[in-house]
Formats: structure tokens, C-alpha cells, sequence
């Protein structure tokens, strides 16, 4: 319960919402893995890994070359890698930020019990991202160096694609959180993979956009994960152009959007 100290203190705006000490959830976090499941961790991993060995080498010999977006002919597994890495990202994020997320707002009441501390909303916003964050790193960096023995990374700025990857981690972290904060069931849960379903076919992540008529890539291109696919993409070919920088600002409002309602839903739960 919060004491009378810790109200008066929070009635101020800005002390209400951060107490700048996030890294504490994260630490609670990655003590609270230690007991967790491996296997878990690691299918988020492999599920990638087989997609690229099954099509991006597999199909891959039978469809040859594909042309990106700038009209470049690339292979085929060079053209889907990319791709795979920022739906890799995407899953390790998501899984953290949502599932995770929902346990502990419904079932765990964790997040009741560290607002009544000293930290505000946004610490626990923020740690909790941070935390999924680390999941997205992880996969990326596995992946990244699973491309590198494969020859997929066909430029220097390959590298860039790290950094990268964590910018679409926080972006789908930030805003899964903000969801599931609102969600009440696990039926409601499953809207999440009703949604990254479609994100993941359609994305231009197993094919080139331009086969889609006009009205359907415009739509595609309204998905978060398009504009992750074609900066990671555009890092790891080397063909780069100044619409990268659009692709940045749609994940950093999105990131901007999730911790903004995150932390309105946060404070309206458990502190006002």
C-alpha cells in the first residue's frame, strides 16, 4: 500500500511518473528468468533460423534472383534474411512485452506491488521494455551471425542492422505493452497473433511488395514490421536511400505512442 510519504511525493507531475531507477525491473527480470523455461527462449530463436534454411535455401534454389524495392536482383535467401532478422526481433519483443506483461498486470499483481515502492509508471514501463529488449538483442545478434557465415550480408553497413533491430525490438515492445494493458483475458491475447500473422506474410518479408496491385501496398505499408523489414533490409544489401529515415521516425513515434499510453494506464490502475 502506498504510504502517505510516497502520495505526497507523487502529487507532483513529474515525480509521480519517473523515478529514474527502471534498470531495478529490469534486474528483477532477469533474476525471475533464471527459473524460466530455456526451451522458450530458444524456439523464439530457431523459428526463423528454420524458415531461412527451409525457403531462403531451400526454395531458394529453385526462384534464383528477386528484385528489392530499389530494383536491385538479389538472392533470394539474401532477400528474405533480412527480413527473417527484424521478424526475429519482433517475436522476442512481442513475447516479453505482452504475455509476460499480461501475467503480471492480471495474475501476478507484480506491477501493484512495485508502484507502491518508489517507482512511478514510467520505470515500470520502461524496465519492462528494456527487459524485452534484451530478448530482441539476443536474437538478432544469433541471427545476425548466422547470415555472416552464410554470406547474406552482402555490405559493411550490415553492422548498422543491430542498432536497428533493437529500434523495431523497442518499437513493438513499447506498443505491445501499452495493448495488453488494456486486455482482461486470454481470449483477448489472441488478437496479438491474429495481428502479427498477417504482419509476418505480408510485411514483404517472403516476397517483393510489387506483386501486390496498388490499394494492398499501401496498406502493407501502414504495417510496422514493412518498415522494419525494409530498413534492415536496405542495412544488410547496402542499398540505402533517405526514405531509411522515414522508416526511423515511424518507429520512434511508435515507440513515443506505447510508453505515453503505457504509463496513462499504468498510473490510472494502481495510483489514482
Amino acid at each position: 500500500m502506498t504510504t502517505m510519504t510516497d502520495a505526497a511525493v507523487r502529487s507532483g507531475s513529474v515525480r509521480a511518473l519517473w523515478a529514474g531507477n527502471p534498470q531495478s525491473v529490469v534486474q528483477r527480470g532477469l533474476i525471475a528468468a533464471r527459473s524460466s523455461s530455456w526451451v522458450v527462449v530458444l524456439s523464439g530463436f530457431f523459428e526463423p533460423v528454420f524458415y531461412l534454411a527451409s525457403m531462403g535455401i531451400g526454395l531458394g534454389a529453385i526462384i534464383g534472383d528477386v528484385q528489392t524495392s530499389s530494383g536491385v536482383e538479389i538472392s533470394y535467401a539474401a532477400f528474405i534474411a533480412p527480413a527473417l532478422l527484424a521478424v526475429s526481433a519482433m517475436n522476442g519483443a512481442i513475447y516479453d512485452s505482452t504475455w509476460n506483461v499480461f501475467f503480471k498486470l492480471n495474475y501476478g499483481k507484480l506491477y501493484e506491488g512495485m508502484l507502491a515502492t518508489s517507482l512511478g509508471p514510467l520505470d515500470v514501463a520502461l524496465g519492462e521494455i528494456l527487459y524485452a529488449l534484451l530478448r530482441g538483442l539476443l536474437y538478432a545478434t544469433g541471427f545476425m551471425i548466422i547470415m555472416q557465415l552464410l554470406g547474406l550480408n552482402l555490405a559493411w553497413t550490415a553492422i548498422l542492422a543491430i542498432p536497428a533491430v533493437l529500434l523495431i525490438a523497442f518499437g513493438f515492445a513499447s506498443l505491445g505493452m501499452a495493448v495488453t494493458s488494456y486486455m482482461k483475458t486470454f481470449q483477448h491475447m489472441d488478437w496479438i497473433n491474429f495481428v502479427l500473422l498477417p504482419m509476418f506474410l505480408f510485411s514483404a518479408t517472403l516476397y517483393p511488395i510489387s506483386i501486390y496491385p496498388d490499394w494492398v501496398q499501401s496498406i502493407i505499408m501502414a504495417f510496422p514490421l514493412w518498415h522494419g523489414v525494409e530498413l534492415v533490409r536496405g542495412l544488410t544489401t547496402g542499398i540505402l536511400s533517405p526514405d531509411m529515415l522515414w522508416h526511423v521516425l515511424y518507429y520512434l513515434v511508435m515507440i513515443a505512442v506505447g510508453l505515453v499510453f503505457t504509463t496513462k494506464r499504468l498510473r490510472a490502475l494502481f495510483l489514482d
